[in-house]
Protein backbone atom coordinates (compact mmCIF):
# COMPACT_ATOMS: atom_id res chain seq x y z
CA UNK A 1 0.00 0.00 0.00
CA UNK A 2 2.83 2.30 0.88
CA UNK A 3 5.68 3.05 -1.41
CA UNK A 4 9.23 2.06 -0.35
CA UNK A 5 10.60 5.87 -1.02
CA UNK A 6 10.30 8.05 2.21
CA UNK A 7 9.73 10.92 -0.21
CA UNK A 8 6.46 11.99 -0.59
CA UNK A 9 4.72 10.90 -3.74
CA UNK A 10 3.46 14.27 -4.26
CA UNK A 11 5.13 17.46 -3.65
CA UNK A 12 8.63 18.40 -3.63
CA UNK A 13 11.67 18.57 -1.71
CA UNK A 14 12.83 15.59 0.40
CA UNK A 15 10.53 14.90 3.12
CA UNK A 16 12.51 15.02 6.76
CA UNK A 17 10.33 14.83 9.74
CA UNK A 18 11.33 16.41 12.55
CA UNK A 19 10.84 15.64 16.03
CA UNK A 20 10.71 18.48 19.02
CA UNK A 21 10.12 17.99 22.33
CA UNK A 22 12.17 15.54 25.25
CA UNK A 23 14.18 12.30 25.99
CA UNK A 24 14.26 10.60 29.36
CA UNK A 25 15.99 7.96 30.93
CA UNK A 26 13.51 5.21 32.14
CA UNK A 27 14.41 3.64 35.08
CA UNK A 28 12.71 0.40 34.58
CA UNK A 29 11.96 -1.60 37.97
CA UNK A 30 13.42 -4.98 38.38
CA UNK A 31 13.30 -7.90 40.77
CA UNK A 32 9.86 -6.39 43.25
CA UNK A 33 11.53 -2.94 42.56
CA UNK A 34 14.76 -3.92 44.47
CA UNK A 35 16.95 -2.93 41.49
CA UNK A 36 16.55 -0.40 38.24
CA UNK A 37 17.95 -0.35 34.77
CA UNK A 38 17.97 2.53 32.45
CA UNK A 39 16.65 2.62 29.10
CA UNK A 40 16.62 5.49 26.55
CA UNK A 41 12.92 7.01 26.56
CA UNK A 42 10.79 10.07 26.31
CA UNK A 43 7.73 9.81 24.03
CA UNK A 44 9.67 12.22 21.07
CA UNK A 45 12.81 10.51 21.22
CA UNK A 46 10.75 7.18 21.07
CA UNK A 47 8.63 8.53 17.91
CA UNK A 48 11.79 9.87 16.30
CA UNK A 49 13.13 6.37 16.77
CA UNK A 50 10.35 4.67 15.70
CA UNK A 51 10.34 6.67 12.27
CA UNK A 52 14.09 6.74 11.50
CA UNK A 53 13.73 2.75 12.08
CA UNK A 54 10.87 2.30 9.43
CA UNK A 55 13.20 4.57 7.41
CA UNK A 56 12.18 7.82 7.17
CA UNK A 57 14.68 10.65 7.42
CA UNK A 58 13.99 12.25 10.84
CA UNK A 59 15.81 14.91 12.68
CA UNK A 60 15.47 15.04 16.95
CA UNK A 61 15.46 18.69 17.99
CA UNK A 62 15.89 18.27 21.65
CA UNK A 63 18.03 19.90 24.33
CA UNK A 64 20.03 17.01 24.75
CA UNK A 65 22.73 16.95 28.30
CA UNK A 66 26.50 16.62 28.25
CA UNK A 67 26.61 14.59 31.02
CA UNK A 68 26.64 10.37 31.12
CA UNK A 69 22.91 10.38 30.80
CA UNK A 70 22.63 12.35 28.36
CA UNK A 71 25.36 10.78 26.15
CA UNK A 72 23.61 7.65 26.60
CA UNK A 73 20.07 9.35 24.88
CA UNK A 74 22.73 10.71 22.07
CA UNK A 75 24.44 7.65 21.14
CA UNK A 76 21.18 5.77 21.10
CA UNK A 77 19.41 8.48 18.82
CA UNK A 78 22.24 8.26 16.47
CA UNK A 79 22.53 4.51 16.80
CA UNK A 80 19.10 4.13 15.29
CA UNK A 81 19.87 6.78 12.42
CA UNK A 82 18.59 9.78 14.11
CA UNK A 83 19.44 13.20 12.44
CA UNK A 84 20.96 15.47 15.68
CA UNK A 85 22.79 18.10 13.63
CA UNK A 86 20.15 20.22 15.55
CA UNK A 87 20.08 19.10 18.86
CA UNK A 88 21.42 21.34 21.47
CA UNK A 89 24.30 20.43 23.62
CA UNK A 90 23.19 21.40 27.17
CA UNK A 91 25.39 21.69 30.87
CA UNK A 92 21.83 20.36 33.04
CA UNK A 93 21.56 17.11 33.68
CA UNK A 94 18.86 14.54 31.88
CA UNK A 95 15.56 14.16 33.23
CA UNK A 96 14.35 10.88 34.30
CA UNK A 97 11.23 8.90 34.89
CA UNK A 98 11.01 5.68 37.04
CA UNK A 99 8.85 3.15 35.48
CA UNK A 100 6.63 0.26 37.22
CA UNK A 101 5.12 -2.52 35.13
CA UNK A 102 1.89 -3.96 36.72
CA UNK A 103 1.01 -7.67 35.76
CA UNK A 104 -0.82 -6.20 32.80
CA UNK A 105 2.16 -5.00 31.14
CA UNK A 106 1.17 -1.44 31.55
CA UNK A 107 3.67 1.04 32.63
CA UNK A 108 3.16 3.98 35.58
CA UNK A 109 6.11 6.76 35.70
CA UNK A 110 7.03 8.76 38.35
CA UNK A 111 8.99 11.93 37.25
CA UNK A 112 12.55 13.54 37.95
CA UNK A 113 12.26 16.91 35.88
CA UNK A 114 13.38 19.77 38.18
CA UNK A 115 16.21 21.91 36.51
CA UNK A 116 17.17 19.25 33.97
CA UNK A 117 18.10 19.78 30.31
CA UNK A 118 14.76 19.14 28.58
CA UNK A 119 12.74 22.64 29.28
CA UNK A 120 15.68 25.29 28.88
CA UNK A 121 14.90 26.73 25.63
CA UNK A 122 16.37 30.03 24.93
CA UNK A 123 14.66 32.90 23.41
CA UNK A 124 14.54 32.00 19.13
CA UNK A 125 14.99 28.31 19.91
CA UNK A 126 14.43 26.06 18.75
CA UNK A 127 15.10 25.82 14.76
CA UNK A 128 13.49 23.24 12.48
CA UNK A 129 15.97 22.42 9.53
CA UNK A 130 14.91 23.71 6.26
CA UNK A 131 14.24 20.16 4.75
CA UNK A 132 11.57 19.71 7.01
CA UNK A 133 8.11 18.83 5.74
CA UNK A 134 6.49 17.52 9.17
CA UNK A 135 6.61 18.75 12.55
CA UNK A 136 5.42 16.65 15.17
CA UNK A 137 6.08 17.59 19.25
CA UNK A 138 3.56 16.67 22.42
CA UNK A 139 4.68 15.39 25.90
CA UNK A 140 6.01 17.35 28.72
CA UNK A 141 7.97 19.20 26.96
CA UNK A 142 5.62 21.04 24.68
CA UNK A 143 3.81 22.95 27.89
CA UNK A 144 6.63 22.38 30.78
CA UNK A 145 8.02 26.44 31.13
CA UNK A 146 10.56 27.81 30.44
CA UNK A 147 10.60 26.02 27.01
CA UNK A 148 6.74 25.24 26.64
CA UNK A 149 6.45 28.72 24.90
CA UNK A 150 9.59 28.81 22.61
CA UNK A 151 8.18 25.03 21.43
CA UNK A 152 4.88 26.42 20.44
CA UNK A 153 6.05 29.49 18.96
CA UNK A 154 8.11 27.31 16.57
CA UNK A 155 5.26 25.19 16.05
CA UNK A 156 3.01 28.23 15.22
CA UNK A 157 5.50 29.80 12.30
CA UNK A 158 5.28 26.63 10.66
CA UNK A 159 1.95 26.54 10.61
CA UNK A 160 2.10 30.13 9.22
CA UNK A 161 4.00 29.15 6.58
CA UNK A 162 2.14 26.66 5.56
CA UNK A 163 3.97 24.00 3.66
CA UNK A 164 4.50 21.93 6.91
CA UNK A 165 2.34 19.19 8.26
CA UNK A 166 1.87 19.84 11.77
CA UNK A 167 1.39 16.29 14.47
CA UNK A 168 1.23 16.59 18.09
CA UNK A 169 0.16 13.81 20.95
CA UNK A 170 -0.63 15.48 24.05
CA UNK A 171 0.71 12.00 25.71
CA UNK A 172 -0.73 13.66 29.26
CA UNK A 173 1.09 13.09 32.61
CA UNK A 174 -1.26 13.95 35.17
CA UNK A 175 1.77 14.10 37.95
CA UNK A 176 3.27 16.52 36.56
CA UNK A 177 -0.11 18.84 35.58
CA UNK A 178 -2.22 20.34 38.37
CA UNK A 179 -5.74 19.64 37.31
CA UNK A 180 -7.27 19.09 34.05
CA UNK A 181 -8.85 22.69 34.16
CA UNK A 182 -5.53 24.07 33.89
CA UNK A 183 -4.28 21.45 31.82
CA UNK A 184 -6.57 21.66 28.92
CA UNK A 185 -5.56 25.36 27.60
CA UNK A 186 -1.51 24.28 27.31
CA UNK A 187 -3.37 21.28 25.51
CA UNK A 188 -5.89 22.50 23.02
CA UNK A 189 -3.09 25.73 22.19
CA UNK A 190 -1.23 22.85 20.13
CA UNK A 191 -4.70 21.24 18.93
CA UNK A 192 -5.41 24.28 17.39
CA UNK A 193 -2.18 24.46 15.59
CA UNK A 194 -2.36 20.70 14.21
CA UNK A 195 -3.40 19.39 11.01
CA UNK A 196 -2.75 15.74 12.49
CA UNK A 197 -3.84 14.88 16.52
CA UNK A 198 -3.14 11.19 17.85
CA UNK A 199 -4.43 11.33 21.66
CA UNK A 200 -5.35 8.35 23.88
CA UNK A 201 -8.90 7.46 25.21
CA UNK A 202 -6.57 7.63 29.03
CA UNK A 203 -5.49 11.00 27.95
CA UNK A 204 -9.33 12.22 26.92
CA UNK A 205 -10.86 10.97 29.68
CA UNK A 206 -8.24 12.06 32.53
CA UNK A 207 -8.47 16.05 30.66
CA UNK A 208 -12.42 16.03 30.03
CA UNK A 209 -13.76 13.54 32.82
CA UNK A 210 -16.87 12.06 31.84
CA UNK A 211 -16.69 12.62 28.77
CA UNK A 212 -17.05 10.27 25.81
CA UNK A 213 -13.63 10.08 24.03
CA UNK A 214 -15.19 10.45 20.94
CA UNK A 215 -16.75 13.60 21.32
CA UNK A 216 -13.88 15.20 22.53
CA UNK A 217 -12.28 14.30 19.31
CA UNK A 218 -15.25 15.60 17.24
CA UNK A 219 -15.18 18.77 19.41
CA UNK A 220 -11.10 18.83 18.81
CA UNK A 221 -11.66 18.49 14.59
CA UNK A 222 -13.75 21.89 14.73
CA UNK A 223 -10.41 23.44 16.52
CA UNK A 224 -8.41 23.00 13.61
CA UNK A 225 -6.82 19.76 13.05
CA UNK A 226 -7.97 17.55 9.60
CA UNK A 227 -6.71 14.10 12.01
CA UNK A 228 -8.43 13.26 15.08
CA UNK A 229 -6.62 9.68 15.51
CA UNK A 230 -7.60 8.26 19.24
CA UNK A 231 -6.42 4.87 20.67
CA UNK A 232 -8.02 2.70 22.97
CA UNK A 233 -5.12 0.18 24.05
CA UNK A 234 -6.19 -3.51 23.26
CA UNK A 235 -9.36 -2.09 21.80
CA UNK A 236 -7.99 -0.62 18.83
CA UNK A 237 -8.21 3.32 17.72
CA UNK A 238 -10.79 5.65 16.18
CA UNK A 239 -10.12 8.30 13.56
CA UNK A 240 -12.04 11.31 12.59
CA UNK A 241 -11.62 13.59 9.38
CA UNK A 242 -12.71 16.81 8.80
CA UNK A 243 -13.53 15.20 5.38
CA UNK A 244 -16.03 13.30 7.02
CA UNK A 245 -14.40 9.42 8.08
CA UNK A 246 -15.02 8.23 11.14
CA UNK A 247 -13.36 4.50 11.50
CA UNK A 248 -13.13 2.41 13.90
CA UNK A 249 -10.29 -0.12 13.85
CA UNK A 250 -9.59 -3.17 15.68
CA UNK A 251 -6.06 -3.32 17.77
CA UNK A 252 -3.09 -6.05 16.52
CA UNK A 253 -3.76 -9.60 18.46
CA UNK A 254 -0.36 -9.57 19.91
CA UNK A 255 1.25 -11.70 23.56
CA UNK A 256 1.92 -8.31 25.32
CA UNK A 257 4.99 -8.15 27.32
CA UNK A 258 4.77 -4.50 28.19
CA UNK A 259 3.12 -1.22 26.82
CA UNK A 260 6.07 0.85 27.09
CA UNK A 261 6.45 2.75 24.21
CA UNK A 262 3.15 1.58 22.21
CA UNK A 263 1.77 4.71 21.41
CA UNK A 264 4.97 6.40 20.27
CA UNK A 265 5.25 3.42 18.01
CA UNK A 266 1.88 4.42 16.86
CA UNK A 267 2.46 7.86 16.27
CA UNK A 268 5.50 6.54 13.87
CA UNK A 269 3.43 4.04 12.33
CA UNK A 270 0.70 6.98 11.30
CA UNK A 271 2.80 9.72 10.30
CA UNK A 272 4.99 7.30 8.46
CA UNK A 273 2.10 5.57 6.72
CA UNK A 274 0.85 9.38 6.18
CA UNK A 275 4.36 10.73 4.48
CA UNK A 276 4.80 6.98 2.26
CA UNK A 277 0.85 7.60 1.03
CA UNK A 278 1.45 11.07 -0.06
CA UNK A 279 -0.27 13.12 2.11
CA UNK A 280 1.73 14.73 4.31
CA UNK A 281 1.01 17.71 4.09
CA UNK A 282 -1.46 20.58 4.62
CA UNK A 283 -2.94 20.92 1.63
CA UNK A 284 -3.16 17.27 0.80
CA UNK A 285 -4.19 15.69 4.36
CA UNK A 286 -7.96 16.58 3.62
CA UNK A 287 -8.18 14.22 0.47
CA UNK A 288 -7.59 10.66 2.85
CA UNK A 289 -9.93 7.99 1.44
CA UNK A 290 -11.69 5.59 3.36
CA UNK A 291 -9.51 3.12 2.09
CA UNK A 292 -6.33 5.26 2.63
CA UNK A 293 -7.18 5.89 6.11
CA UNK A 294 -8.18 2.06 6.77
CA UNK A 295 -4.52 1.21 6.14
CA UNK A 296 -2.70 3.95 7.63
CA UNK A 297 -4.40 3.04 10.86
CA UNK A 298 -3.87 -0.65 10.25
CA UNK A 299 0.09 0.03 9.77
CA UNK A 300 0.00 2.27 13.09
CA UNK A 301 -1.68 -0.44 15.03
CA UNK A 302 0.72 -2.99 13.73
CA UNK A 303 3.81 -1.06 14.70
CA UNK A 304 2.50 -0.76 17.54
CA UNK A 305 1.52 -4.44 18.24
CA UNK A 306 4.87 -5.29 17.13
CA UNK A 307 6.29 -3.15 19.91
CA UNK A 308 4.10 -4.42 22.44
CA UNK A 309 6.14 -8.08 21.89
CA UNK A 310 9.01 -7.23 23.33
CA UNK A 311 10.22 -5.20 26.35
CA UNK A 312 10.42 -1.47 26.73
CA UNK A 313 10.00 1.33 23.96
CA UNK A 314 11.65 -0.93 21.34
CA UNK A 315 10.16 -0.43 17.89
CA UNK A 316 10.24 -2.61 14.71
CA UNK A 317 12.35 -1.79 11.58
CA UNK A 318 10.49 -1.27 8.15
CA UNK A 319 11.84 -5.32 7.81
CA UNK A 320 9.99 -6.50 10.94
CA UNK A 321 6.75 -4.31 9.61
CA UNK A 322 7.02 -5.68 5.92
CA UNK A 323 7.09 -9.27 7.86
CA UNK A 324 4.00 -8.69 10.13
CA UNK A 325 2.30 -7.36 7.14
CA UNK A 326 2.94 -9.87 4.36
CA UNK A 327 2.43 -9.05 0.92
CA UNK A 328 -1.13 -7.99 1.10
CA UNK A 329 -0.22 -4.82 3.41
CA UNK A 330 -2.06 -7.08 6.11
CA UNK A 331 -0.85 -8.14 10.30
CA UNK A 332 -0.62 -12.10 10.09
CA UNK A 333 -0.89 -13.57 13.47
CA UNK A 334 2.22 -14.98 14.87
CA UNK A 335 1.96 -18.89 16.03
CA UNK A 336 2.51 -19.05 19.80
CA UNK A 337 0.71 -18.92 22.90
CA UNK A 338 -2.81 -17.01 23.73
CA UNK A 339 -2.16 -13.33 23.90
CA UNK A 340 -2.49 -12.00 27.20
CA UNK A 341 -4.86 -9.10 26.31
CA UNK A 342 -6.19 -10.02 23.02
CA UNK A 343 -4.47 -7.09 21.32
CA UNK A 344 -2.48 -3.74 21.09
CA UNK A 345 -3.07 -0.88 19.44
CA UNK A 346 -0.80 1.65 21.28
CA UNK A 347 -1.98 4.17 23.87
Amino acid sequence: MFEDSCGPSRGDGPAMITVIGESVVDMVAEGGGRAYTGHPGGSPLNVAVGLARLGDPTAFVARLSTGVLGRTLRAHAAANGVDLRWAVPASEPATLAIVSVDEAGQAAYDFYVEGTADWQWGDGEPHLPAETRVVHTGSVAAWRPPGGDRIAGAVARARAEGRVLISYDPNIRPALLDDPASARPLIERYVTLAHVVKVSEEDLSWLYPNRPAGEVAREWLGLGPDLVVVTYGGEGCLGLTRGGHALRRPAIPVQVVDTVGAGDAFTAGLLDGLLRGGHATPALIGELSEAELTGILDQAATVAGLTCRRAGANPPTRAELRAAQGPDHRYRRPAGPPDRDGGAGGR
